[in-house]
């Protein structure tokens, strides 16, 4: 909600006014004649469109009803009846004015929260005041006088005490309703000739564009709370502003407001005068994200279809009711986020009419699992294991560690998945052999371990525009936090990431970047850059940044880590979700972390990897709670991204398609193809193509999951 503010300044003679209900006092020019004052006018909210230009939240235009000070009768007997009787007239238009006072509307009167001591504290009352002494001190203050019925005395007492919770002042207008229709408006205005300081302002709103693309991301709006108010009050806010709650409408909240103007009202006769502008208002800038709407939708689509349909592919009976996961991607050369996919989602349209129902709901919808997401890693932790043991000379590439399927650590035997023999650390990776990382991990104690998992950026927050977890690392220092007890047996299960610790698949798709840039660790970002308001000036841009860079002791040493996740991406023996056959190699580690110690058939799926593992271009990684197979969506998470972004020199042909899943195909030029109808000029066909049309468009045509091809100069954009 925008609220326009005031500031109020003296350059003549000075008259000082006490803000209703307030503490402190405000200076407004005045002479004979007239009343001058300043007041600040709300700047625009920037917008947020997504990578490709695609607008993803923007603003609309409404107007509300509000009470100006500056009209407002100071008798308070002429002001009670003008509050009540434009609470009745609004009331008939089904508009209710919004209540702030925590007391009941019938008596007995109660308190409706259990913190009043704001309530007493405005009201001048003691910690031991009542809600009947809270409702009695404002009909005092404010003389509402016995000929209003009960109910008309508390309706009257809860707006006067709105005016000082809000701060009513020549500052700040009271809202009586908001998102008002021309009808309302038109009586309000009647009404004004008869109470003064009823208006109709014209204010923006938020409105979300795609609600179905990244909703934890893009975040929400909200009214400012008191708890809040002692802090923002110091940056300009008041009580009526709107405030960025949540995602990238709170991490960009500065970028996002923009910057209020000053206009100086001159008010004569109890009318406007003169409005003169003191300074220009700036509207907040234009955040554009890093990810592209298309394919964030794809990459979604890849989870759901994955979850919906596993089943087909489940081979363990137990390993039932799976529906949760998450999947990350990175540009590899920066370090954007070019995908978030969480399971279950919800649509950021439904979130304030459906806010209960996700909150309740015992699957986590709000839960980004992309990033406040905890999971043990499993064996994709491996790479960071093996980085450790070649770079603290533990093992080099040719060493060969032996694999009889049992390892005996300390007294305790733990299992390998198969059995190895000799084998070095490139065999190793691909097999995922666990004897070979626990014998590093033995030889690299837990100091290493957690030195090298630091380095790749595990326990700490990735420093992400919108915030993440930091997550917790396996080894002493965490279990004494907890008041655990550290066994030296934790040592080799930490080697291999399937004891207690918490990552989340955006760091462990950094961990993937991380290998694929040998070592370079890059900070993961949201915001690609930002552009004034309504133009495409640039403003700003993200620049990648260097996190971390692991210190090599040789500069092949992520040679045979590589290697071995090449190979095993070459161990996808269904034809469909092969990696053998895109053009180029990818490098993955997989994992089935356990999730519980008492019952070792509860796992999740993990994955990490990089592509082209050659030359890398994208990073990923992804879980699928109690599940299998997740290395089966890594086929798809290739391919659509390089139609969404490009890849291996392929040029990007995908487009954003409307919320009803409707994707236009543009044709401009001489086009052959399927279609209904013929002409010149630009034309939309939206059904289900059929016949054939060939014929020269000078303009554009747009079909609905139609068929076109093109011929001689024309150009087709498909899905």
């Amino acid at each position: 909600m925008v609220v326009i503010l005031a500031v109020v300044w003296s350059s003549m003679r000075l008259m000082k006014l006490q803000v209703v209900g307030g503490d402190t006092t405000e200076e407004i020019q005045s002479d004979d004649d007239a009343l001058v004052y300043q007041k600040e006018v709300k700047a625009t909210r920037g917008e947020i469109i997504d990578f490709n230009g695609n607008l993803l939240v923007t603003n609309d235009e409404r107007f509300d009803i509000v009470l100006q000070k500056a009209f407002f009768p100071e008798d308070l007997a002429e002001g009670n009846e003008a509050l009540i009787n434009v609470y009745m007239a609004l009331l008939g238009h089904s508009y209710k004015f919004r209540e702030c006072l925590p007391i009941t509307m019938t008596e007995p009167y109660e308190f409706t929260k259990e913190d009043v001591s704001g309530v007493r504290e405005k009201l001048h009352l003691n910690v031991y005041a009542t809600p009947d002494n809270c409702i009695d001190k404002l009909i005092s203050d404010y003389e509402i006088d016995d000929s209003y019925s009960q109910r008309e005395k508390r309706i009257i007492a809860g707006m006067r005490y709105a005016m000082i919770e809000k701060e009513f002042s020549y500052s700040n207008d009271l809202v009586l309703a908001e998102d008002v229709d021309p009808n309302t408006i038109k009586e309000m205005k009647e009404l004004s000739n008869l109470y003064h300081g009823i208006e109709a302002v014209e204010v923006s709103e938020r409105r979300i564009e795609r609600g179905d693309i990244l909703p934890h991301e893009l975040g929400t709006v909200g009214p400012i709370y008191a708890e809040e108010y002692d802090e923002l009050r110091a940056k300009g806010y008041k009580l009526n502003d709107t405030l960025g709650k949540s995602g990238i409408e709170s991490a960009m909240e500065t970028e996002l407001r923009g910057q209020n103007g000053i206009e100086e009202i001159s008010v004569k006769n109890g009318a406007v005068s003169d409005v003169r502008t003191i300074s220009e208002t700036n509207s907040g800038s234009t955040v554009k994200l890093t990810v592209d709407g298309a394919y964030q939708l794809r990459l979604q689509g890849i989870l759901d279809n994955f979850l919906d349909n596993f089943q087909n592919i489940n081979t363990n009976w137990h390993l039932s009711n799976v529906h949760k996961g998450a999947i990350v991607v990175l540009d590899a050369k920066t370090g954007a986020v070019k995908g978030m996919a969480t399971a279950p989602t919800y649509n950021l349209k439904d979130y304030a009419i459906n806010y209960d129902d996700l909150l309740n709901d015992e699957d986590s919808p709000l839960l980004n699992r992309c990033t406040y997401g905890l999971y043990r890693p499993g064996s994709t932790f491996k790479t960071v294991t093996a980085t450790a043991g070649l770079n603290e000379g533990i093992v080099d590439a040719g060493t060969s560690l032996y694999c009889g399927h049992w390892y005996n650590f300390h007294g305790s035997t733990f299992s390998c998945t198969g059995t190895h023999g000799y084998i070095s650390t490139r065999r190793a990776i691909q097999v995922s052999c666990n004897c070979y990382f626990y014998e590093v991990a033995s030889r690299l104690g837990i100091d290493n371990i957690t030195k090298y998992s630091q380095l790749y950026g595990l326990g700490a927050h990735t420093g992400i525009e919108t915030g993440d977890a930091a997550g917790y690392l396996c080894n002493p220092e965490t279990f004494a936090e907890r008041g655990q007890p550290w066994y030296v047996g934790f040592v080799i299960q930490a080697g291999i990431g399937n004891y207690d610790c918490g990552m989340t698949p955006l760091q462990m798709a950094v961990v993937a970047n991380t290998i694929a840039n040998r070592g370079v660790r890059y900070k993961p970002y949201l915001v690609d850059s930002l552009y004034k308001y309504g133009t495409d000036e640039l403003i700003y841009r993200t620049q990648p940044t260097v996190a971390e860079k692991i210190d090599l002791t040789y500069d092949s040493l992520y040679d045979s880590i590589i290697g071995g996740m090449i190979d095993a991406s070459r161990n996808i023996p269904v034809y469909r979700y092969s990696l053998s056959n895109l053009g180029f190699d990818v490098a993955i580690k997989t994992g089935t972390p356990q999730t519980d110690q008492n019952d070792l058939s509860k796992q999740n799926s993990f994955f990490i990897g990089f592509a082209p593992a050659d030359d890398p271009e994208i990073a990923f990684a992804g879980v699928i709670e109690g599940g299998e197979y997740s290395k089966y969506m890594i086929r798809d998470i290739i391919l659509e991204y390089q139609k969404c972004y490009g890849l291996n020199g392929v040029e990007p042909t995908a487009v954003l398609p409307n919320e009803d899943g409707e994707i236009p195909t543009t044709v401009t030029g001489t086009a052959t193809g399927t279609g209904t109808g013929t002409g010149t000029g630009t034309y939309t066909d939206t059904g289900t193509s059929t016949g054939t049309e060939t014929g020269t468009h000078t303009g554009s045509q747009t079909t609905s999951y139609g068929t076109t091809t093109a011929s001689g100069t024309a150009t087709t954009t498909s899905r």
